[in-house]
């Protein structure tokens, strides 16, 4: 795994297009084709938009992996706001807090083929999924 990675920093609506832009751009530069850097924007775009909306500020790191011999990319989420409380409500597809579709965490789970999601509340969460290049 390669150490460094391109960081986003999360607290402005500017900068959920920032981390969209450069999660797209790392895709296209290792390789990954264009169905699957719009999956990887689009799930980027989800996660920075639920730290400035539920955390106010965070981060979105970025960066290329390899494991196996395997190439792929992985997007480390974190912010220091309240965290979530319950988790298996919020993995639910219909959920909502912010009377959207609650399609966010879900469907970016499903757009990745790795998701983690760490939280505590009052300290914050952490979420890393990777895309692996096929």
């Amino acid at each position: 795994m390669t150490q460094q990675g391109k960081v986003a920093v999360i607290r402005s609506d500017l900068d959920i297009v920032i981390a969209r832009t450069l999660a797209r751009d790392t895709a296209k530069a290792l390789g990954f084709g264009a169905i699957d850097q719009a999956r990887i924007a689009t799930a980027v775009s989800e996660l920075a938009r639920n730290i400035f909306l539920y955390a106010g500020s965070g981060s979105v790191n970025i960066r290329d992996i390899e494991r196996n011999g395997r190439r792929g990319i992985e997007i480390v989420c974190e912010d220091k706001g309240p965290g979530i409380p319950d988790l298996d409500l919020v993995m639910r597809d219909g959920y909502s807090t912010s009377r959207g579709m609650g399609m966010g965490l879900p469907g970016a789970k499903r757009l990745m083929d790795d998701f983690e999601i760490k939280s505590k509340e009052g300290e914050g969460t952490t979420i890393t999924c990777r895309k692996w290049r096929t």
